[in-house]
């Protein structure tokens, strides 16, 4: 995790629902249950987009629950992985916004690394049991985060799709950041709105209405791995 988010959330850390949420992790893995994604993995979005430099925050719920799926960053799965169904609309979406031809894989790392905090509101979940690691002590954590890049003076542009986004996020100031709200990209409702709502432009023009640079959406080939 990087070292900005450490300093924000120290309090977090050291609090009584943070060692609950530590003890039921450590009981589950003695357990023999396996759980996505790997625990190097489980902050992967606060490693890789330091809080001074988020620029646009885009809210998932839980990891994926297949193996080699999750990898900390919401919607976003491991080179190699098949691109998952929400995934696919959300590229069909850039593609009608900015002319970005999909991408031939789900690895999101380069927008984290440019700063779109790519967050779970739960990050962990065990293996094939989906949402089995709700309400104990995650949602907490990434309210606290929300919190952190809201209180920031720094301009945001927060992309929340579907309900479960739109009500985590609810506190965040409109009048500082810019809030997007729509259906979310699932194909069981990407077609009451989410198709053409031009979240990308809107979230590039408002960065550089605000003197932030905007995001670069095209997505690398990501390296190969010896």
């Amino acid at each position: 995790m990087h070292d900005s988010w450490k300093a924000a959330l120290a309090d977090e850390f050291a609090s009584d629902y943070m060692a609950s949420l530590r003890a039921f992790l450590k009981t589950e893995k003695a357990a023999g249950k396996q759980i996505f994604p790997h625990s190097r993995n489980w902050f992967r979005a606060l490693d890789l987009t330091p809080l001074d430099r988020v620029r646009v925050v885009i809210l998932g719920q839980d990891p994926y629950h297949g193996p080699g799926q999750a990898h900390g960053l919401c919607f976003s799965v491991q080179p190699g992985v098949p691109t998952p169904p929400s995934l696919k609309n959300i590229y069909k979406e850039l593609h009608q916004d900015l002319g970005i031809a999909p991408a031939s894989h789900g690895f999101l790392e380069y927008w984290a690394q440019q700063g779109v905090l790519l967050l779970n509101s739960v990050l962990t979940v065990e293996a094939h049991q989906a949402a089995s690691h709700q309400k104990r002590g995650w949602e907490q954590f990434t309210d606290s985060i929300i919190a952190k890049v809201n209180e920031r003076s720094d301009p945001v542009a927060f992309l929340l799709w579907g309900a479960y986004a739109q009500k985590k996020a609810a506190f965040v100031d409109d009048n500082r950041h810019l809030v997007l709200r729509v259906a979310h990209p699932s194909p069981l409702a990407a077609h009451n709105g989410f198709f053409g709502c031009r979240h990308f432009s809107k979230a590039n023009a408002f960065l550089k209405e605000k003197g932030r640079e905007p995001i670069d959406w095209m997505l690398p080939e990501p390296a190969q791995k010896n």
